[in-house]
């Protein structure tokens, strides 16, 4: 034990809390909403620190006392800090207080005060400030021990003091978490109206119609109808199928809301080449000589962007790199996943020089010219979320949508010259919300670095004098 300026000392985390680790959790006993014991996992501690919550209260599963007793598991006791065990960085350095008497899983481990001198809100505030990812183990799972937690010292100040500056913590974080309020109603609000440009672009309403201006102008004009005979020309001009050419089906507009004049709906078959891309399996033996080539995953098509920070590659031949090469102007759509997956997809820009997509994401190429593919993928990925769900196939968990299904989705074609105004006016909107969006992301960023530089203050030592307790904060 150290003695530090104004009482303050030094004390293991062994020598100053009860460690806990936490239980096994049969699946048999999972997904009860109600019970006499909570029994929190990871991910509920990750939500709660994602949603600026301290304690965690309802959890996804409890169990009985009986059901406790089978799998020996002893409830945590109230107020204790928790904490992932394993797990990437991200989790590991995550943490919630219980607010009653809890079970946790097997990969959570907990600190309770084992001295009435150590008061469990400081406890908490001081572990947050503990990068548990650099105590992790090598492995490839990263992962923390007892022993590793038993040796963090924790500087210990008289137990008066330690209240004194949770609540200036407290008090701080009080004006810190309204900001960041404030913030997170900004970006809602961005989405919000992200949302309503785009759904007004698709529905003829965010610019005057090619049939107002021409009635003014007494001029004459391409109509999406005659867009369309003309992307059907080039489509039975490129076909390269087998057997007889067959013309696409017309969508079904019974349910579909009317169109502005002039507009026409078609279905993505009309408009587009659909196709799926390349099957990744180990075993898949060539034919040919084959080499490595980029390519992209669901991961990398996100919605309205395409998220190039990890590219995979793949063996392919030849031919098969030449039938799937990407080219600027693809429309990419995912098969699916997780249900916020199914159907979302942007436009690829040529972004690398030679890149093909797995078959889990297909590529619809336009016909001829006069449709803007970023106009299809805005209307995919705002109206067409209700067709991709109503068409796709569901499971438990995951959904898919085939590329028949796909083929069908309905959209509505403007004319030409009005899809240039609509395409200039959402992309002049939507650079306005990104800067939006930037700014408050930076600002989100930097009030998580205040609060820890708020912490690292507190138990670096320089402010072992509780005087600082009352100076001003600048703010």
């Amino acid at each position: 034990m150290t003695e530090l300026q104004n009482k303050w000392q030094i004390r293991t985390l062994g020598e100053a809390c009860d460690i806990f680790a936490g239980f096994g959790f049969p699946e048999r006993l999972q997904g009860k909403t109600e019970g006499d014991l909570p029994f929190f996992k990871v991910g509920d501690i990750s939500e709660a620190w994602k949603h600026g919550e301290v304690y965690l209260s309802k959890a996804n599963h409890y169990l009985n006392l009986d059901e406790a007793r089978q799998i020996r598991a002893k409830p945590l006791p109230k107020n204790t800090t928790v904490f992932a065990k394993i797990g990437a960085a991200i989790a590991l350095n995550r943490r919630a207080i219980l607010s009653e008497p809890s079970l946790v899983d097997n990969n959570v481990m907990g600190l309770h005060p084992s001295t009435k001198a150590l008061d469990y809100k400081f406890l908490f505030h001081f572990i947050c400030t503990v990068k548990l990812d650099e105590l992790s183990r090598a492995t490839t799972v990263p992962s923390v021990r007892k022993s590793d937690i038993e040796q963090i010292q924790l500087p210990l100040p008289p137990l008066d003091e330690q209240r004194q500056i949770v609540a200036e913590i407290e008090k701080k974080f009080t004006r810190l978490e309204a900001g960041i309020a404030a913030l997170r109603r900004v970006q809602a609000n961005l989405k919000r109206y992200r949302a309503a440009v785009l759904k007004a672009a698709c529905e003829g309403r965010l610019v005057p119609t090619e049939a107002e201006l021409v009635r003014k102008e007494r001029r004459t004009y391409e109509t999406g109808e005659q867009l369309l005979a003309r992307m059907l020309v080039e489509r039975r001009k490129n076909w390269t199928g087998r057997g007889e050419y067959k013309e696409p089906a017309a969508p079904d507009t019974a349910n579909l809301p009317p169109l502005p004049e002039g507009w026409t709906w078609a279905t993505l078959d009309a408009i587009a080449e659909v196709k799926g891309g390349i099957t990744k399996d180990q075993n898949r033996k060539h034919t040919s000589p084959a080499r490595l080539v980029p390519y992209l995953r669901v991961a990398n098509v996100q919605r309205g962007y395409i998220d190039l920070t990890e590219i995979k590659v793949i063996k392919a031949t030849e031919d098969e790199i030449q039938a799937l090469m990407l080219k600027p102007g693809d429309v990419l759509f995912n098969e699916g996943g997780d249900r916020d997956k199914l159907g979302r997809g942007w436009v690829w820009n040529g972004e690398l020089p030679e890149c093909i997509h797995q078959n889990h994401v297909f590529r619809a190429r336009l016909h001829g010219v006069g449709l803007n593919p970023k106009y299809v993928s805005w209307y995919a990925n705002t109206f067409g979320q209700k067709f991709f769900f109503d068409e796709g196939k569901h499971t438990t968990n995951l959904a898919s949508i085939s590329m028949t299904k796909l083929k069908g989705l309905p959209i509505p074609l403007p004319p030409p010259a009005e899809q240039v105004r609509i395409v200039a006016e959402v992309e002049r909107r939507l650079s306005v919300v990104e800067q939006q969006e930037a700014v408050a992301s930076a600002n989100l960023q930097r009030a998580t670095r205040l609060r820890q530089s708020v912490l690292q203050q507190v138990f670096s030592g320089r402010l072992a004098d509780a005087a600082y307790l009352r100076a001003p904060t600048g703010e």
